[in-house]
């Protein structure tokens, strides 16, 4: 993918303590990753802290896969 792929990808490694070989775009936070509401929580901030973006948790709360929290973020973004 590209840079703001595998930042998020090393921030969500980091949170869930999985390998990140195992987060794709398309892995789903909670079947995929195992990922509960809290650990979702924390994830969102770790990215809103890394990439200096605003996500409200309404959004957030919307978020079931990588690709749908990438395609914010990276819209997001100028």
């Amino acid at each position: 993918m590209d840079e703001l792929f595998e930042k998020m990808r090393k921030l969500i490694a980091e949170k869930l303590e999985i390998d990140e070989s195992k987060i794709t775009i398309d892995s789903s936070f909670r079947q995929d990753l195992g990922a509960d509401s809290l650990d979702t929580y924390e994830m969102v901030y770790a990215i809103e802290e890394e990439l200096g973006v605003s996500i409200p948790d309404e959004k957030a709360n919307e978020f079931e896969t990588v690709r749908d929290a990438y395609d914010f973020i990276k819209s997001q973004q100028k």
